[in-house]
């Protein structure tokens, strides 16, 4: 058995404590705070409001991802994310109910202790009712082969050979105890959305990552279900 050795004592696919806040800004149309151990994520969603931008097709609505760090100025990164993170929204929402708006979508990072991808974004936009159709977690593969989930920071810089930030779907056909796939295919076929890897990592240790993340994201869809309904019968 390899060892992980992670330095909060966590085991392989432990993921930190979830906390959350609903509609903590007054002004934007919907906001969530996340929180998931030490790493804190801000999503403010405004609109839809009339009209495309430049280049987007008006017969569709048209989305605005702004993605701001804790300190500093927007870089590449940040760009990128916000590339890839529009993408996966425009895969997952239904861009045809509102053609010809946009809706803009704020992240701020306001803490960063690791996995701080779409893992702390799209769970805050699910809080917002803007996205119900994903849940998405970070995975690690330690330089002693071990896999790990929720990776954090220290663990990222100083632990990790590769790792991936995973978006699957938000059903039952994705989260709910299926049986284990005949051929590492299948995983794929039982939902994958967004896939986004860095460092160098077999194809064993990708699919061990998408097998793990897979199981694990159904806790946090539980916790974002029972978060909504214990809002809504509070405001029954």
């Amino acid at each position: 058995m390899v060892e992980t050795g992670r330095a909060d004592g966590r085991n392989p696919n432990q993921l930190r404590p979830f906390s959350c806040t609903r509609n903590p800004l007054n002004r934007a149309h919907g906001s969530a705070r996340w929180s998931q151990g030490d790493t804190v994520v801000l999503a403010a969603v405004y609109g839809p409001k009339p009209g495309t931008r430049k280049g987007e097709n008006p017969e569709k609505a048209s989305i605005e991802v702004v993605w701001k760090p804790k300190t500093g100025q927007i870089g590449r990164q940040e760009k990128e994310y916000e590339m890839t993170l529009k993408r996966t929204l425009q895969n997952i929402c239904l861009l045809t109910v509102h053609p010809n708006t946009t809706t803009s979508i704020v992240l701020q990072v306001v803490n960063d202790d690791g996995s701080v991808s779409f893992h702390h974004i799209i769970a805050p936009l699910q809080l917002t009712s803007f996205v119900s159709a994903a849940v998405a977690i970070s995975c690690g593969v330690m330089e002693n082969g071990a896999v790990i989930l929720d990776t954090s920071k220290a663990e990222e810089q100083q632990q990790l050979k590769s790792f991936a930030h995973l978006v699957f779907p938000n059903s039952c056909k994705s989260v709910v105890g299926l049986k284990e796939p005949k051929q590492k295919d299948e995983q794929v076929e039982r939902g994958l959305i967004t896939s986004i890897t860095h460092g160098v990592m077999s194809e064993d240790d990708y699919f061990n990552c998408i097998e793990r993340g897979l199981a694990a994201s159904s806790r946090i869809s539980e916790f974002m279900r029972n978060t909504m309904q214990k809002d809504a019968s509070e405001a029954a």
